[in-house]
């Protein structure tokens, strides 16, 4: 697979990107208290992937700058209010020679909406090994979804009615092209929609934030639904990831997933990770409330 050529934003897109970033940039209250804001949207509650996003920031700026996250743990325990900021307070759990280990909670009115674990390792060398990367179609051979939408003007518009700081182009159909069940993958390539400062921890807590904004369609997927055609009720509830060697999101990465189970109104999706020369970057698990109001 070929090298990634530069990457070279339209003006509106590095904006939408920028305005993440700033977002992902807590203010200090105190030494382990942070507070976020939240984009003003149409939804009615704070998109999970920036909650979890501003918890590791969050928790990032407790740690040494040689301690690298490589894992987190959370549970989405209240639906957050986009009108009011969040407030991250940092359990300094322990800090040990090789690893050390937070614990993050984000309130609202002096109530928990969000709970991160996360830890920070030290680089060390071990033994390796890794995942294959699907064989898939490069980026540049894919549609942006303007182009896919191009002749569909109501799909486009409802496709794109949010900013797109996160460039995403499907290898396989999304859940809403999708003409009945289907057991096979979700993959799509994902990108940062501009040019990135060199802070590793960024580049993370973005991944964070895009790893939420597709892996329950994957559920969906397995049974012919969309939220486009139906009437559903979503919400992740828990969302793990590791994180096994450095990246940039302003590089492409394929993000493949898949759905082994749903059941009890939820469903489980799992995804991975890979670079454009097909190293196993990370990995990502997700439970998520998913309930069909209407057929």
């Amino acid at each position: 697979m070929r090298e990634s050529m530069p990457h070279q934003p339209e003006p509106d897109q590095q904006r939408e990107l920028d305005d993440l970033v700033r977002l992902l940039d807590l203010e200090q209250l105190d030494t382990d208290r942070f507070r976020g804001q939240s984009h003003q949207t149409r939804t009615q509650r704070v998109f999970g992937g920036q909650v979890a996003g501003q918890a590791l920031v969050a928790a990032g700026r407790t740690v040494a700058a040689d301690r690298h996250v490589h894992s987190l743990h959370g549970y989405f325990i209240r639906a957050g209010d986009p009108n009011e900021p969040i407030d991250y307070d940092v359990d300094r759990v322990r800090d040990g020679r090789s690893f050390s280990v937070r614990r993050t909670v984000a309130l609202q009115h002096d109530k928990a909406i969000f709970t991160l674990s996360a830890s920070f390792q030290l680089q060390q060398d071990g033994i390796e090994h890794e995942a294959r990367m699907p064989d898939v179609p490069p980026p540049e051979e894919l549609p942006t979804l303007a182009e896919r939408y191009a002749d569909q003007p109501e799909l486009r518009a409802e496709v794109l009615a949010r900013p797109h700081p996160i460039e995403r182009r499907y290898v396989d159909p999304p859940s809403w092209e999708r003409a009945g069940a289907s057991d096979g993958p979700q993959r799509l390539w994902i990108r940062a929609n501009g040019t990135l400062p060199d802070d590793p921890l960024l580049h993370v807590c973005l991944l964070t934030y895009a790893s939420d904004m597709t892996l329950l369609d994957t559920v969906l997927v397995r049974h012919g639904l969309s939220h486009v055609h139906q009437k559903l009720a979503m919400a992740s509830l828990d969302h793990a990831m590791w994180f096994l060697h450095p990246f940039r999101m302003d590089e492409w990465i394929l993000y493949a997933m898949k759905s082994p189970a749903a059941s009890g109104g939820r469903g489980f999706a799992t995804g991975r990770f890979f670079s454009r020369a097909g190293r196993h970057l990370g990995s990502v698990a997700q439970e998520g409330m998913v309930r069909l109001i209407e057929p």
